[in-house]
């Protein structure tokens, strides 16, 4: 898959040659509903015996739209894991579009005379509510005559999941509550965050459950405080783990958010190792507890538990 960056305004002899089947949305998490998209777009980029473009941005519009900070935006999927992706669905070229004012400001005709006939689409594949500007003027609906018959348009219905449309959205709030099962079954694949094992406090060793402290990749989002049922991978292994998310209130009030990983019938030191998490199951909230015994117990039963799940 060949990566393109594009930042506005591009010169000509960015684009490759050749006529493309154009999929475009920003895919924040690369769900089923965009997988419907991608799958779409390459259909038809298999009949016509077009390239399979998507057209995606390098970070989310309301940083611009509405001003949100740039270390505020948490993602479904980082640039890396989308461009993974995309590779895996079958793209070809990814467009990777630098979402700035200059780009933002673009009037419909102007986006689409350069970001889609300029791309060389001879098809463009998107979601029913894609937009390129204001919804008023900017919509699928009106796409027809801004295209000017110079390309064919595919919209792709909502799709749906026990009744409510599959969205990037449903997608946070289910993570945000812990329904971890839920947002899995939407994405189309588990949940995973990737991140750095760093020096922690090793109170987990002297507990009996040493755990590897991970510095968390920014700008992602995690699931809601609590403790889950998880997949870890060092290296190239992938190994069976329970994961706590929280503030380890037990010890002391205030503490930073830590994001730390019990490996089953694992004792290696791995500290700087480059890790990747799998959230499977949420098994429960943050508890604080009276004593180190109680919550030795309870380790001892999220452990047990743990094992159970992945039975």
């Amino acid at each position: 898959m060949e990566i393109i960056k594009l930042h506005h305004p591009y010169t000509q002899d960015q684009i490759p040659a050749g006529d493309v089947v154009l999929a475009l949305g920003f895919f924040d998490g690369v769900h089923k509903g965009h997988q419907e998209v991608i799958g779409r777009a390459k259909q038809i980029a298999a009949e016509k015996k077009y390239k399979l473009a998507v057209m995606t941005f390098n970070q989310h519009p309301s940083i611009v739209f509405k001003k949100i900070a740039v270390e505020d935006m948490l993602y479904l999927s980082t640039v890396e894991k989308k461009q993974a992706m995309m590779a895996e669905l079958g793209v070809d070229i990814l467009y990777e579009v630098d979402f700035t004012s200059a780009f933002a400001a673009l009037k419909p005709q102007l986006f689409v005379d350069q970001y889609i006939v300029g791309l060389h689409a001879k098809v463009v594949v998107a979601g029913f509510d894609y937009t390129y500007g204001k919804k008023e003027i900017a919509s699928m609906e009106q796409l027809p005559s801004y295209a000017d018959d110079r390309f064919e348009i595919v919209v792709v219905e909502k799709q749906m999941n026990e009744e409510s449309k599959i969205s990037s959205t449903r997608i946070r709030k289910c993570l945000d509550s812990g329904n971890i099962e839920e947002a899995n079954g939407l994405l189309g694949y588990i949940y995973e965050t990737a991140g750095r094992v760093v020096h922690g406090d090793a109170r987990g060793r002297l507990l009996g459950f040493p755990t590897a402290n991970i510095e968390v990749t920014k700008n992602v989002r995690l699931p809601r405080v609590g403790v889950y049922a998880v997949k870890i991978r060092v290296g190239k292994k992938w190994f069976l783990g329970m994961a706590s998310i929280g503030h380890n209130i037990t010890f002391e009030a205030n503490r930073p958010l830590t994001v730390e990983v019990y490996i089953l019938d694992f004792e290696q030191d791995i500290y700087g190792e480059k890790v990747t998490v799998l959230w499977h199951h949420y098994l429960r909230d943050e508890l604080k507890f009276d004593s180190m015994e109680a919550l030795i117990e309870q380790l001892k039963q999220d452990e047990l538990d743990t094992l159970n799940y992945f039975k």
